[in-house]
């Protein structure tokens, strides 16, 4: 028969945000997402008004910007996650290892063979982003680690 430790205490339950702050971290992620979005923008134009280069290398450069703008900001703010910052890149990576390809392939496709406006394409493009970078930030990268940087413990 096997002992059980009864002193053993229970293992903490990760935070899980009321409806409340879920919907100001939804305000925050699309405000921060805004001024990506801007920094993307601003990129993709210049790289696109004064390059001869086709979409896709003007829009990986400008993704990749605004990505890293995007983490730094809502890691601290928007999720107050203290966890492992190369373990969060890495599950950042592993969301555009899929969502950079696709991307890439529809703006590509839209803007070179379909003849789309560039603008519409990148535009239609960052609201996709938005919305399934959020879910898997929220479900994914901060599931367990949400109000757990020192910002949010001083509150």
């Amino acid at each position: 028969m096997e002992h059980q430790n009864n002193d053993a205490k229970p293992a903490a339950e990760p935070y899980r945000p009321d409806a409340r702050e879920t919907k100001i971290q939804v305000i925050k992620f699309t405000l921060f997402s805004a001024s990506a979005g801007i920094i993307e923008t601003v990129s993709f134009a210049l790289l696109n008004t004064f390059t001869n280069w086709k979409y896709w290398p003007c829009y990986l450069i400008a993704l990749t910007l605004s990505v890293l703008w995007n983490f730094t900001l809502n890691r601290e703010f928007t999720f107050k996650s203290a966890n492992n910052i190369p373990k969060a890149m890495f599950l950042v990576f592993l969301f555009y290892l899929v969502f950079t390809p696709l991307s890439t392939w529809w703006g590509n496709a839209l803007t070179e063979r379909a003849h789309w406006n560039e603008y519409i394409v990148l535009f239609l493009t960052m609201a996709i982003n938005l919305v399934t970078e959020y879910l898997y930030d929220r479900f994914v990268i901060y599931r367990n680690s949400m109000n757990t940087n020192t910002r949010a413990q001083r509150k």
